[in-house]
């Protein structure tokens, strides 16, 4: 195998590893929809999109808070519900379906909300949204992160957007 070769496959296992690391350590949020299955048991599988109150209706157990989980703590908490009482040692698989939205509105030419996939840059979003408009400064982006609720902070087109985030376009000045 040639130099390439070998380069285009280290470079495929590398993000490989970074998208599978970001989707583990995924925050579920209301907006999303997530599919929970139990290997063996198909009565038990689940598919459902969280509410604002982020909370799923799963047979047993009730309702169950799922916001604010990653998709392991998931595959724990319904684990556990159904131990003690239901099954012996169940086997729970959980995935996320469809991503809530994030936004992009200010200098964009389609600005609005658009399906979020993990390890999305600025960039990334930006192309989703049409491009930029001729007034649009890059080096005016600013980005309110909705996970952990900060303030709008200066970003590039370069900076890593997660779901349900809110990014912003800024004209520059001529």
């Amino acid at each position: 195998m040639n130099f390439k070769g070998v380069l285009s496959l280290l470079l495929l296992f590398v993000s490989s590893i970074c998208f599978s690391q970001t989707a583990q350590n995924y925050i579920l949020g209301p907006g999303d929809k997530i599919e929970i299955k139990v290997f063996g048991q198909p009565d038990l599988d689940v598919s459902a999109l969280l509410g604002n109150s982020g909370e799923v209706n799963y047979p047993f157990l009730g309702k169950v808070k799922l916001a604010g989980l990653t998709i392991s703590q998931v595959e724990q908490e319904i684990s556990n519900g159904l131990k003690p009482s239901y099954l012996v040692n169940p086997s729970v698989y959980a995935q996320v379906i469809e991503y809530r939205p994030f936004y992009i509105h200010g200098e964009v030419k389609e600005p609005g909300a658009y399906p979020y996939q993990p390890a999305m840059t600025v960039n990334q979003a930006i192309a989703l949204a049409g491009g930029l408009t001729e007034r649009a400064s890059v080096d005016k982006v600013y980005i309110y992160k909705e996970q952990t609720k900060e303030q709008q902070h200066k970003g590039s087109l370069n900076s890593q957007i997660a779901a349900g985030d809110t990014i912003k376009i800024e004209q520059r000045l001529f």
